[in-house]
């Protein structure tokens, strides 16, 4: 009897070491990816061959939910996960949504993200006050839901547009932001004033500078975080993960583009960590990292940016500082333009973190 409770002892000893090997290695590299309207099999059967080479066991796949659905079988024999890439508050070109223009957040100069569009054309939010508009964005993620074999609910331009740009990318649209500036300052819709009226006695329109407001920021930011986290219950209750892509670390997204998204109950975030867009180097990449990491219970996998990191030795640098930093995985953005440098740096790591 000693004997034999001695050797279920070791089994389960065992199984444990075996199962705490398994959990090390489990540092993953996913990419971004478009599905586009239609569905080639000889094309996919291709692009997943290219992925599982590189060492790629997770794709985030911006598509239709009857495209999602023929991908995952191909995807299922090379053990890659698909996830249902959406985009969430910023919806060009929808073709419901359009028809309501009052859906459609609004800049404190009063103009509709309809029909003034900062920054670039596809710049189309809706508001996540218009009670309609975020019934249609949860019902756009209720179709994803429905996939069999979808491995989340992937959560994109869930937020606010920029109020203040990448030091990088502000000279690219000739603009100057060392404040925040009206034309770029959204979530003034008249719904949204006439609750915060309710409650503080006082409109935000009038607000001289609003940015010194926290009880205007954080009244923008629960408004999101609401529509998220009913997203993930709904998910949840439908056995769903529910992952998402954010700005790097809280406190700036907060800043820049009023997403708090370590107040979200996310299965896992993709911080998007491009570290040119902030004037930065690959350091920050880490600093990043470990913020995110310090301020959320859910696992973190750091977005790279591959027309940044161009070298080997950069994209190397970048992917083993995420993991030093506490991530459980990189996303790269995207797998489909590396070069052959790139590559082989993917080809390198794959077995080793």
């Amino acid at each position: 009897m000693i004997k034999k409770g001695i050797t279920v002892i070791l089994l389960i000893f065992f199984i444990s070491c075996s199962k705490q090997n398994e959990s090390d290695k489990g540092f993953t590299f996913s990419t971004w990816t478009g599905a586009g309207k239609d569905f080639n099999k000889k094309n996919w059967e291709k692009k997943l061959n290219y992925y599982d080479s590189l060492g790629i066991s997770e794709v985030l796949v911006s598509g239709s939910a009857s495209v999602l659905e023929q991908i995952i079988p191909i995807a299922n024999k090379k053990n890659i996960k698909v996830h249902g890439w959406m985009w969430t508050v910023n919806r060009p070109g929808d073709t419901i949504a359009n028809k309501n223009p009052d859906w459609y957040s609004v800049n404190k100069n009063g103009d509709n993200s309809l029909d003034y569009r900062a920054y670039v054309n596809y710049y189309q939010w809706l508001s996540p006050f218009h009670p309609e508009a975020r019934k249609h964005i949860i019902n756009n993620a209720k179709k994803l839901m429905e996939v069999d074999g979808l491995a989340s609910i992937h959560l994109d331009y869930v937020r606010y547009p920029d109020v203040i740009l990448g030091a990088d990318l502000q000279p690219k649209y000739n603009i100057i932001q060392e404040t925040e500036l009206p034309q770029y300052d959204f979530g003034y819709h008249p719904i949204a004033r006439k609750k915060f009226k309710e409650i503080f006695n006082k409109d935000p329109i009038d607000f001289k500078n609003p940015e010194l407001s926290t009880e205007w920021r954080q009244f923008r930011l629960n408004a999101i975080t609401t529509l998220v986290n009913e997203i993930i219950e709904i998910a949840h209750s439908k056995n769903k993960k529910v992952t998402a892509a954010v700005f790097p670390f809280p406190e700036m997204s907060r800043q820049m583009v009023r997403q708090a998204w370590n107040d979200w109950n996310l299965d896992a975030a993709y911080p998007m960590l491009y570290q040119n867009f902030y004037r930065e180097n690959i350091n920050w990449i880490g600093f990043a990292t470990k913020q995110g990491v310090s301020d959320v219970d859910f696992p973190i996998i750091s977005g790279l940016y591959s027309p940044a990191l161009r070298t080997a030795e950069e994209l190397e640098k970048a992917i083993i500082i995420s993991k030093e930093n506490g991530a459980k995985g990189i996303s790269i953005f995207t797998a489909d333009g590396l070069n052959k440098e790139q590559q082989s740096v993917f080809v390198k790591l794959k077995n080793k973190l």
